[in-house]
């Protein structure tokens, strides 16, 4: 199974629009998100068109598709709207012999993570800052922010091919 790994939209219409162009050229079975899907928050700068009202029909046609997990800001009232599960606080996707634990990175993250073993891998958003490394035999990674982008890093996502992890941007 291919996966595209995103996070942070905060509600651009623009980057949403790119990051679903992505998706489809990048030929992915399943989008994971990681949380922060229609609102900016009050420490955000509003992104590039923002527009909430756009994104959930955009993200809803793609529903069958998408896993979610639920960001520190995205509210109960996005539930209501969005026509797939996003209030969970995190997922695991089992692979062979290692899983996937996703999350926003707002309760769990790099420095509280929940019990994992070596070759676990764990995967969070929140920071908006890319990440990639191996700690204690556990892969940390973040693709980063799909709109508002963090230390110069671009508007990115991961792709995994079932073996592999890359980060790609928009550009």
């Amino acid at each position: 199974m291919k996966l595209f790994i995103a996070s942070d939209i905060h509600g651009s219409a623009y980057y949403c629009k790119k990051m679903l162009e992505c998706f489809d050229k990048e030929g992915a079975d399943r989008m994971l998100l990681l949380g922060d899907l229609l609102y900016h928050g009050p420490r955000n700068d509003l992104p590039r068109d923002y527009s909430p009202k756009e994104v959930i029909p955009m993200l809803n046609a793609y529903k069958d598709k998408i896993l979610a997990v639920r960001g520190n800001c995205d509210a109960d009232i996005d539930q209501v709207v969005l026509e797939f599960p996003i209030m969970a606080g995190y997922s695991y996707i089992a692979l062979e012999d290692r899983v996937i634990y996703a999350t926003h990175g707002h309760i769990y993250s790099y420095d509280n993570i929940p019990p994992l073993k070596e070759g676990d891998i764990f995967i969070q958003g929140h920071t908006h800052v890319p990440v990639d490394y191996v700690k204690d035999g556990i892969r940390f990674l973040n693709p980063g922010s799909v709109s508002i982008p963090k230390e110069d890093s671009g508007h990115g996502y991961i792709i995994f091919d079932g073996k592999d992890f890359v980060r790609k941007t928009f550009e």
